[in-house]
């Protein structure tokens, strides 16, 4: 029976959706943490507020009236009483949780040492501190939970002269969380490398380091990077949703020729499919995107990656470990004896990688890769670099395909207007091409949807080099990258990152503005 038919029947007020919670915390035995935690997630109750002296309660559980007669106690005070969703009490506790991030600040001033609880280091719940856990270990928890609730992708922990800084990054962008006393560094920092597993004594030289927990039932990894600077260790973890859904090529931006075009060579039997960019431009989601198309019983797919950024059901994926001198060459080296019909190599950083992957793609092999590179021109010079002869990379390479990460516009409050000749101009395009003049422009009303930043996600912008008959040539030739891309604009059309920028633009998806910021001038 559904909690609303049975809140009927028992006289229960049912309630779609909770106000947003403001629970009391004068909890009697203390408990707050743990009653909006593991508690509240078992029992499934949650206090969500006050009025006129009374607790407000929120059950998806209503014929259990034990949690609620524990509140009654705890409080000692008249609880009143609701019934809701499974969902919406889930809701209640992760919100409260976040809430809870600004009070935990002023709770470092009681740490003294707690940060040495190794207990707590791998596969920890970050939702479910109690309330005898150190106020660092609840702290570094209550950051790393909100990083999670709000999108982040990295998360920056800053040592200055006088403060330590908390910075997330969300959709490409950083943003300024929370200062704290410089005096808590060190307190902060031994938390963290505990956690991640490294060597706490050794401040000296940079450390990586890998956290494997769990925010809300879901499986997070955390790349953790420490370096020395004036002021002490700087931190920036990186978070890895493991249970995070590969995406459609359509959702991440490719679309039109270029969709017809990857979808075209993906099948192929062999040869080498680049994906370029600099760091963070979502190359890595690219070929998962592509393995996902591609993932049918009858292919084996292996894959050799640092790090294992998602699971792939039905595919074989190697995290190297230079540690123990597992490496790309070497893990790309073994998987050829694996009898492959399809490879992804994370990266090609070094001669003996690129050259096992040209000689994988000659041998009958399809091979997914990455190089960083500023645009799709400049991955076969990068390949030559590496000490491929020309006449391999002609004959091997089908496509390299550039993308960088653009911000979407807040759809609740963007703003159309009439782009200008100046912007078209600006963007490499004849303005004489563009009756339809219509676009989007960051809004200017307050939006509690973006929270003002005007931007709510990213999606990607592509250039595809295919290498053609009349592109061949011109490889064997080495000419350079401005003189490949011209060629392929008179073979088949070749569109640059701006030209897929403007369709971006005037579909209302994105801003000139951020076009301009992640695209240089073609050349």
């Amino acid at each position: 029976m559904e909690v609303r038919e049975l809140a009927q029947q028992i006289g229960l007020p049912y309630l779609e959706t909770l106000p947003d919670p403001s629970p009391p915390r004068d909890l009697v035995r203390g408990d707050f943490d743990r009653i909006v935690g593991s508690w509240g997630r078992q029992s499934q109750t949650i206090p969500f507020g006050e009025k006129d002296g009374t607790v407000l309660v929120a059950t998806a559980d209503p014929l259990n009236l034990a949690p609620i007669d524990q509140l009654r106690i705890c409080y000692e005070r008249p609880v009143s009483v609701v019934a809701t969703s499974s969902d919406e009490i889930t809701k209640a506790i992760n919100t409260i949780r976040t809430a809870l991030m600004s009070d935990r600040s002023s709770s470092l001033s009681d740490s003294e040492g707690g940060s040495d609880d190794a207990d707590s280091a791998l596969k920890i719940d970050v939702t479910d501190a109690e309330d005898d856990d150190a106020p660092i270990i609840r702290y570094v928890n209550a950051i790393i939970f909100k990083a999670n609730t709000e999108r982040a992708s990295d998360v920056h922990i800053e040592p200055y002269e006088d403060a330590v800084k908390v910075r997330f990054r969300v959709d490409g962008e950083l943003h300024d969380i929370a200062t704290e006393d410089r005096g808590f560094q060190a307190a902060i920092t031994s938390r963290v490398k505990i956690m991640a597993g490294m060597n706490i004594a050794e401040k000296r030289l940079p450390q990586d380091g890998r956290i494997g927990i769990k925010i809300a039932g879901r499986e997070v990894d955390l790349r953790v990077s420490t370096i020395p600077t004036q002021f002490g260790e700087r931190i920036v973890m990186r978070l890895l949703d493991k249970t995070a859904t590969v995406l459609d090529l359509e959702q991440i931006g490719i679309e039109g020729k270029n969709l017809e075009t990857i979808e075209r060579l993906i099948h192929k039997p062999n040869g080498i499919i680049l994906v370029t960019g600099p760091t963070g431009s979502g190359k890595t989601t690219t070929l998962y995107s592509c393995l996902s198309r591609i993932n049918t019983p009858n292919n084996n797919i292996l894959t050799v990656e640092d790090p294992i950024e998602y699971q792939l059901s039905g595919i074989g994926q190697m995290q190297v470990n230079p540690k123990i001198g597992f490496t790309f060459a070497s893990g790309l080296r073994a998987i050829l004896r694996q009898d492959p019909d399809i490879v992804m190599v994370g990266e090609i950083r070094d001669g003996e990688t690129a050259e096992i992957a040209t000689q994988a793609s000659l041998t009958g092999h399809l091979v997914l890769s990455t190089l960083h590179t500023n645009d799709a021109s400049g991955a076969i010079t990068r390949l030559i670099d590496l000490g491929i002869e020309p006449f391999l990379v002609s004959s091997s390479l089908l496509c390299a395909m550039a993308q960088r990460l653009v911000r979407k516009l807040c759809p609740n409050c963007k703003e159309e207007y009439s782009i200008s000749d100046e912007e078209l101009k600006e963007l490499g395009v004849d303005p004489g091409l563009y009756k339809d003049r219509k676009a989007f422009r960051p809004g200017t009303k307050d939006c509690s949807v973006c929270n003002d930043i005007r931007y709510l996600g990213r999606v990607g912008i592509h250039e595809m080099l295919l290498i053609t008959d009349d592109i061949r040539p011109l490889i064997l030739q080495r000419v350079d990258s401005n003189a490949l891309k011209t060629a392929a604009m008179k073979s088949y059309g070749f569109q640059t990152l701006r030209q897929d920028g403007l369709r971006k633009i005037l579909s209302g998806i994105t801003s000139v503005e951020e076009v301009m910021l992640v695209t240089h001038e073609d050349g």
